[in-house]
């Protein structure tokens, strides 16, 4: 099935204008969900709109309130939503450009595809992506999406391009509330040294494709588990701090561990499956 379009609109770059799609680049399909079950009955609990007066309401006979003071709202339906008629709702209108690490990561949120829609259109948004590809700037615009005006960074990508909203200021955190309290540490030069070579040793090239969700893997060999009508319990132990007097040794240890591909295991009596499971988890990470 065809993905469906998250937004439909125009991109417009001062008079250049065409119709385009904006479809969510990610997915979260294969991800363990759970639904709440009563264990009593085994039934599944089906979550009931209700009204403290009346009983069981229908979701679709319910309109959406902004709480003025207490007990008392203003109320919305889909019609007073679209009476709200920002350029915006209907038009990305790239009003700068910027250098991508202008962009502090923090304000960059969720992505889209952004893909022409079929037509005349087509020339237009290949004359838009060109310019920016040849320009080497990230656009930003907005658009109302989800019922909020959101500011969007368009970059190039491959034939299309790709849409990230961005948050608002106020949502972002400042990092002195967090970092101020950090004690102010001379972290020891030998120390330092050692540290270094060892990030070196594992300096790799970035490969999304090799990172699994363990613990995600964990809970489908539980569900497994459960439905022949075991335990599936699944430990890790956590690891030990490491203090001060051991800190050179456990960077030495590392370090050889490191530049002999692989980190130093402490000998512990382990069943061979289990071995060989630990041995292709390190040769996939």
């Amino acid at each position: 099935m065809a993905a469906r379009p998250t937004w439909q609109g125009h991109l417009k770059l001062s008079l250049v204008t065409c119709p385009v799609a904006l479809y969510t680049a990610t997915s979260s399909s294969g991800h363990v969900s759970f639904h709440l079950i009563n264990p009593e009955t085994n039934n599944r609990i089906r979550m009931v709109a209700t009204d403290p007066d009346t009983g069981p309401v229908e979701r679709s006979d319910l309109v959406k309130g902004y709480e003025v003071s207490k007990d008392e709202y203003v109320l919305f339906d889909d019609e007073d939503f679209d009476k709200v008629k920002l350029e915006s709702t209907r038009t990305i209108d790239i009003g700068q450009f910027v250098d991508e690490d202008e962009i502090d990561r923090l304000y960059w949120d969720s992505p889209f595809y952004v893909v022409p829609e079929k037509g005349v259109g087509a020339e237009a948004f290949a004359v838009i992506r060109d310019a920016m590809k040849a320009a080497g700037k990230i656009a930003i615009g907005c658009l109302v999406l989800r019922n909020r005006e959101r500011q969007i960074a368009l970059e190039v990508r491959g034939k299309g391009l790709v849409a990230y909203t961005l948050r608002p200021h106020e949502e972002v955190r400042d990092a002195a509330d967090f970092f101020d309290d950090i004690p102010s540490v001379k972290a020891d030069k030998d120390m330092v040294d050692i540290a270094t070579r060892i990030i070196a040793q594992k300096e790799a090239e970035f490969d999304p494709s090799e990172f699994r969700d363990r613990y995600d893997e964990a809970l489908k060999e539980m569900i497994k588990a459960k439905q022949k009508g075991g335990k599936g319990l699944v430990e890790a132990p956590e690891p030990d701090d490491t203090n001060v007097v051991d800190l050179m040794a456990a960077l030495r240890a590392s370090l050889k561990g490191s530049a002999g591909g692989k980190a130093p295991a402490k000998k512990a009596p382990a069943k061979k499956p289990a071995a060989k499971k630990t041995a292709a988890r390190k040769k996939a990470a």
